[in-house]
């Protein structure tokens, strides 16, 4: 017979990860920031990181969450820098 262990643990973590995704689906937050001012920039960056972590940080330690939180917040503060170029070319100011 065969004796396969550790399949508790993989249902809590992919039920986590189904929880982390459901809310972070929609919404997550709006910031604003002056497209000319890398401080208001790297400003707008931490506050998605942190909306992102009031939202799920609480499954950070959960692998399979933890890297889609940081892929997340990868593509967020890539957003944010594209946006603020994009605001350079136009004379605008953005909301992320």
């Amino acid at each position: 017979m065969i004796k396969i262990t550790g399949l508790d643990r993989l249902t809590k973590e992919l039920d986590q990860l189904q929880r982390v995704i459901g809310q972070l689906d929609g919404e997550i937050g709006t910031v604003n920031f002056d497209p000319n001012d890398p401080a208001s920039i790297e400003s707008a960056i931490s506050n998605v990181h942190a909306l992102i972590d009031q939202k799920v940080g609480s499954y950070s330690s959960n692998s399979m969450a933890a890297s889609i939180i940081e892929g997340l917040k990868d593509t967020y503060r890539q957003g944010i820098l594209d946006k603020a170029a994009e605001a350079r070319g136009a004379g605008e100011t953005p909301d992320a």
